[in-house]
């Protein structure tokens, strides 16, 4: 370990956001490059250090910092010298020289205790005396509560984030309810704040405790899709998470409905009952909710039920217009087709469901072309990037993501979006400034959660025509809720269900066994085939060199695409066959070490210069969404950023801090596939979960490839996969909420 102690010259780079910096230092006539994160570092301030020295192959020697102390300047010349760097806003270097004149030695005590003293020099007014003195103050307080937050583990970027949200009330709440800090701050969950509650000597059994578990519980519930649980397996999951026996946490269940955190209401009702309600002898599982998913559900089902509206209009009059189109356009639309347009004429609300192959992509197009004809302003839009840009392309009209349509921006909302992770994000389009439309169609429904949808149907006015458009036997969104299978389910909705394989569709192999697959019907992986093809592998290594030959050699000139464009799916994230493996092998062959290009080590994950990489989560502030996928262009050592060209030709930029965004995607998970479609995909085969390892996930994959689909493993893996119709269940009480709307 090096150390260095000297006045910080000059900061060349600092990352505001968290407190990454470059620092140019001098000691005793020598020159250091520092760079580490500093929570408050200013010009001219006295700093030592303690780190490793590293040699940049670019900047050449710096000392990667570890640890390092702010101390206060030792004499007159050290204070002169902090005081004219600019570290205290309306002190020049000669105005700091007469400071130092007048007050000497007593110059940190004055501007400390007495800063009124400082209207004694000249050109330092009452009023700038106290500002100064002000500002010398919160220096000293940041620095001293970083110092106390450091006791109890935290690191400075989180150190900086808690200081700003609770100034010098950080004292209090770590002490007393360090789990404050998971209720007000996004980021900081249950374990963050039971790390440093146990730190600071709080009981497993506090009440804080209990509550914050409860309360983490039906986040991590959210994260699996669950809108709810049922109360014996929130509290059974609580107790594992706390390592405590259930007793009391029925008491503390009471408060938090007291206190508005949480809606309980009886089975099959949607009623919630009152926190001091008495229990019945009979002792019922009651459905705990977090309250903002409660009233999301009840107003989404609210919403739905007002746009429901039937109009009287002529059916003949509507099927003379679409014989005017297929005379027009030389199309022949069939039963199902016709009665979808008539549909979205008549209704304010239609559901089209079907599987590949039915005409879904038709249907859509034969509804914009009817809307078209009567003037009406039309609206596309789907969940993802991906899926919008394929509708655009289908529909030859501009489809956005859901996002983009609702107009999202990162400046505060006035009424934050309960229940939702998006951190001072809104949207510009809602109840008070609706989207100015006659007809909008949402395309790849399944993959849309209750948030979602609860934005989308605030900005859609009463009168609106709302067309969705989904394969309700694909995967449920990844977030909470199951919106369009409840939507289908709950009867009460005009839903047209696409069911004919058309001519064209039906010369395919991947259409044809998608709905062998989903009907239960025998798959013949012996057949030869143009574009199912199942290669037989009994072992994982086998497997996977199979997958790297079709990757690499064989698919990219058989459809067409180059190698990047094709995708490995897989079922998990673990194991030989997993995302984690598979990415580290991949990389080695897609994309191998070269001196021409950089490469960094951030959270696990060695990033090359040239990677194929997934965004992992929506980012609202860069417009970037969970499942785009891009190629890393640049990592820039000096500024420790990232820049990944994405497929709409943006570029993105990335603090090393913010890599946990990105991943590489060589190879990705089946559900981070939805609503997106590759020239061709490639599956391995292989045992698993059978939890897991399900008909719906298999179907999905399947149906993402647009040219070929290719697996490798065992066939017997392949039936089992098709044959277990078990899916995880969802809590959602979307169905009920709808059929209490229709008196059901």
């Amino acid at each position: 370990m090096a150390v260095v102690a000297g006045f910080v010259e000059k900061i060349k780079y600092r990352n505001e956001d968290n407190g990454w910096s470059i620092l140019n230092v001098s000691s005793d006539g020598e020159e250091y490059v520092l760079v580490g994160t500093f929570a408050v570092i200013s010009e001219g301030e006295f700093i030592s250090a303690e780190g490793v020295m590293k040699v940049h192959p670019v900047y050449g020697e710096q000392l990667a910092v570890e640890s390092y102390e702010i101390r206060e300047p030792e004499d007159s010349e050290g204070v002169k010298r902090w005081l004219s760097s600019g570290a205290v806003k309306g002190i020049g270097e000669a105005l700091a020289a007469r400071i130092v004149k007048r007050f000497k030695a007593d110059t940190l005590r004055i501007l400390e205790e007495e800063p009124e003293r400082l209207a004694e020099i000249k050109g330092i007014s009452e009023r700038m005396a106290m500002e100064i003195g002000a500002q010398v103050e919160e220096k000293r307080e940041m620095r001293k509560a970083m110092l106390f937050l450091s006791k109890f583990g935290i690191g400075m970027n989180l150190g900086i984030r808690i200081w700003k949200q609770y100034g010098d009330r950080i004292y209090t709440i770590i002490r007393e309810n360090p789990y404050q800090l998971a209720d007000d701050m996004t980021g900081i969950g249950f374990r963050i704040a039971d790390e440093i509650a146990a730190k600071a000597g709080i009981l497993r059994d506090s009440e804080y405790r209990i509550r914050c578990g409860i309360l983490y519980c039906l986040s991590q519930a959210a994260a699996q899709g669950h809108m709810y649980l049922p109360e014996s397996v929130l509290l059974r999951r609580t107790a594992e998470l706390l390592g405590i026996e259930p007793e009391g946490m029925r008491q503390v269940l009471s408060d938090l409905q007291m206190d508005r955190k949480v809606v309980m209401k009886r089975p099959d009702s949607g009623i919630p009952v009152p926190g001091d309600a008495p229990r019945p002898e009979e002792e019922e599982d009651y459905a705990v909710y977090p309250a903002s998913f409660y009233y999301m559900e009840l107003n989404v089902a609210a919403m739905l039920h007002d746009l429901d509206i039937r109009s009287d209009e002529a059916e003949e009059r509507i099927l003379a217009v679409l014989r005017t189109m297929e005379e027009t356009d030389g199309i022949e639309f069939d039963e199902l087709q016709s009665q979808a347009v008539i549909e979205a004429a008549r209704s304010g609300l239609l559901i089209i469901t079907g599987g590949p192959g039915t005409g879904k992509t038709t249907t859509i197009n034969a509804i914009i072309r009817y809307f078209e004809r009567q003037g009406a302003e039309i609206l596309l839009a789907a969940p993802t990037g991906r899926a919008a840009k394929r509708m655009t392309e289908t529909t030859g009209c501009e489809a956005k993501t859901i996002h983009r349509l609702l107009e999202i921006t990162g400046a505060p909302s006035d009424e934050k979006e309960s229940g939702s992770d998006w951190s001072g994000m809104h949207f510009e389009r809602n109840e008070q400034m609706p989207l100015e439309a006659d007809c909008v169609i949402i395309d790849e429904m399944s993959m849309v959660d209750i948030r979602l949808m609860h934005a989308l149907l605030k900005a859609v006015s009463v009168g609106t025509h709302l067309v969705l458009v989904g394969d309700s036997n694909q995967l449920p969104s990844v977030g909470p809720g199951n919106v369009l299978r409840d939507m289908i389910s709950c009867g009460c909705f005009n839903v047209v269900r696409l069911n004919r394989i058309y001519r064209q569709a039906a010369e395919s192999d991947i259409v044809v066994n998608a709905h062998r697959m989903i009907n239960g019907e025998p798959v013949d992986l012996s057949k030869r085939s143009r574009d199912f093809l199942f290669i037989r592998q009994d072992q994982p290594e086998g497997i996977l060199n199979t997958m790297l030959t079709l990757i690499r050699d064989k698919l990219p000139s058989y459809v067409g695409a180059p190698a990047m464009e094709l995708q490995i799916m897989t079922p998990m994230r673990k194991g030989p066959l997993g995302v984690e493996q598979l990415n580290v092998r991949l990389q080695e062959v897609m994309n191998p070490p070269d001196r021409r290009k950089t490469e960094k080590e951030l959270n696990g994950i060695l990033f090359r210069e040239g990677d194929k990489v997934m965004q992992i989560k929506n980012d609202y502030n860069r417009g970037v969404w969970n499942g785009d996928i891009g190629i890393l262009q640049e990592i820039n050592t000096f500024a420790e950023t990232l820049t990944v060209l994405y497929d709409d030709l943006r570029e993105v930029e990335y603090g090393y801090s913010d890599a946990e965004e990105l991943e590489l995607a060589y190879a990705i998970t089946i559900h981070k596939s939805q609503g997106s479609e590759y020239p061709a995909v490639v599956l391995p085969v292989w045992q698993g979960p059978r939890m897991l390892l399900t008909r719906n996930l298999i179907y999905t994959a399947v149906t993402r490839a647009r040219k070929c689909v290719a697996m490798a493993g065992g066939p017997s893996y392949f039936y089992e996969m098709v044959n277990n119709t078990q899916e995880l269940r969802r809590y959602t009480g979307l169905k009920d909420r709808i059929r209490s709307m229709y008196g059901a």
